[in-house]
């Protein structure tokens, strides 16, 4: 065929055109230029010129593709074998069929069942359903009858007798029941007030006897200890004493009575265990020992206490302290000896000028604000020791009470009561306290030219670490072992200077 018939055949099978307006087979084509245009559908639109020159097919195009000659030895692409390391890694395994393969750790996700269709089940039983037709109820409304009374009821006859019968039955056991929980209920919640309940005391069967150690000690010391009050026109004071001689001399300590020793208008009085009242004296006293006597006059059957020895006392060993604590007269605790030979320093205040280091008994009977003077006494009633201080925490005692041996006391008051001051046994040095990786003692500060000190060779520095065959660890217990040696006699000691040890005799003088 020619290129005009090929073109003519494409478009006389163009489905856009009308049926009248395809030309008929085996005629002559015309060219579409020279086409009539009312031959053409009227509802197609023409495109704009810009569109067709954009869009329109080529002069000299007849096909709708050009066409493209493509060279005969062009060589085509080869398909080469895949790596043998990636087709190892990628390649479908041996004897599978699968295409993609599954997680083997993968749970297939349950898909919840559907309910059972009885109708799609062909083993589901038969049941009835509700009827087509609902069938009406043509009862009417049941009409209420009178009502019974009691006595239609029981003598009527219209309830059988033994109807009746079990219900009184159960009646009187419900009733009984009832009256049992009652009273069961009733038996657990006692009252609370009752008038036959009266609390009585009984007597012990000893009577009035001390029934205890502590009791029996108690009642034989009682009379011999007294209440020593000062009073100022400022403010005032209490302590504790208790008397040693018939004549009526008191053993107490010196801060006790000190505010009345320093103020001329002071008030002093001793309150017997009777309350009784009587102006007291001061015979003397002494600063350096923290121990002072009184006395009172005209005052008939006095009790005087029983003095022991603290030179045999033993650390465990049983104690009563007996005073007056805040004021509160006979006043008695107990407890036991817990330590001897205890240096505790007392110094000035505004309530005392007494300047003093004690030897004292340690003990955890407690030993507060008033017992100062009064006696510690062992198990025979027998004093031992004067109370004197106590170490507290918040006001009270916390069981370190110090009391003054009474074999020391003993010689003091008896000086005092013979000449009214005492003098002590000096050597001439002031000491601190010193604790080091090399010695432990008391270290001179200072030797007073001519004194015993300077006699026995001591200079500034050393230490003595030893004294009348007592351990000194400070000066605390140099100044004990100074004032318990005596007056003249000579006394042996040891000192470090240098690095070494010396030893010594110092003779103490009065001071």
């Amino acid at each position: 065929m020619s290129d005009s018939s090929t073109s003519s055949d494409l478009r006389s099978t163009d489905p856009t055109l009308p049926v009248d307006a395809r030309p008929a087979q085996g005629s002559a084509t015309q060219n579409p230029s020279t086409q009539n245009p009312s031959t053409q559908n009227p509802s197609t639109p023409q495109p704009s010129a810009a569109l067709a020159a954009t869009f329109g097919r080529p002069a000299g195009v007849d096909g709708s593709f050009a066409h493209q000659d493509a060279p005969s030895d062009r060589p085509e692409p080869q398909i080469a074998p895949p790596d043998p390391v990636l087709a190892e890694a990628f390649s479908r395994p041996v004897e599978e069929t699968d295409t993609l393969q599954r997680d083997p750790y993968a749970v297939p996700e349950t898909e919840d069942a559907p309910e059972p269709d009885p109708w799609r089940d062909p083993a589901s039983a038969a049941s009835l359903s509700a009827p087509a037709v609902a069938i009406a109820d043509d009862r009417g409304p049941a009409s209420v009858g009178p009502k019974i009374g009691i006595r239609e009821l029981i003598f009527g006859g219209r309830v059988h007798w033994w109807a009746l019968a079990t219900l009184g039955v159960l009646t009187l056991l419900i009733g009984m029941f009832g009256g049992l929980v009652g009273r069961w209920t009733a038996e657990v919640a006692t009252p609370l007030h009752a008038d036959t309940v009266r609390l009585e005391g009984e007597a012990p069967d000893s009577g009035d006897d001390p029934r205890t150690n502590v009791a029996r000690v108690a009642k034989a010391v009682q009379k011999s200890v007294v209440t020593i009050e000062v009073r100022t026109a400022v403010d005032g004071g209490s302590g504790s004493g208790f008397i040693v001689d018939k004549a009526g001399y008191i053993v107490t300590n010196n801060h006790v009575i000190s505010k009345a020793a320093n103020d001329s208008k002071a008030k002093l009085e001793v309150v017997f265990f009777d309350r009784q009242r009587v102006p007291a004296r001061i015979v003397g006293r002494d600063v350096k020992t923290d121990l002072a006597v009184l006395k009172v006059d005209d005052v008939a059957d006095l009790t005087v206490s029983k003095l022991g020895d603290s030179a045999d006392l033993q650390i465990g060993e049983e104690v009563i302290a007996f005073g007056s604590p805040l004021g509160l007269d006979k006043t008695v605790t107990s407890g036991i000896i817990s330590a001897l030979d205890r240096p505790v320093p007392l110094r000035p205040d505004a309530d005392s000028d007494t300047d003093a280091v004690i030897n004292a008994i340690q003990t955890d009977a407690s030993i507060n604000p008033g017992n100062s003077g009064g006696p510690l006494l062992n198990d025979d009633g027998q004093v031992i020791g004067v109370n004197t201080a106590g170490a507290m925490t918040g006001g009270g005692s916390i069981g370190l009470g110090f009391a003054i041996p009474i074999n020391e006391a003993i010689p003091i008051a008896n000086t005092l009561i013979k000449e009214g001051k005492v003098k002590h046994p000096a050597v001439g040095i002031t000491a601190s306290t010193v604790r080091n990786d090399r010695v432990f003692g008391a270290q001179v500060k200072d030797v007073a030219q001519g004194s015993p000190a300077a006699r026995a060779g001591l200079r500034e520095g050393d230490v003595i670490t030893k004294f009348n065959g007592r351990p000194i660890e400070g000066a605390d217990e140099l100044t004990v072992g100074v004032r318990t040696s005596k007056i003249g006699e000579e006394v042996d000691f040891t000192y470090w200077r240098d690095g070494r040890y010396f030893d010594g005799e110092i003779t103490p003088v009065s001071d």
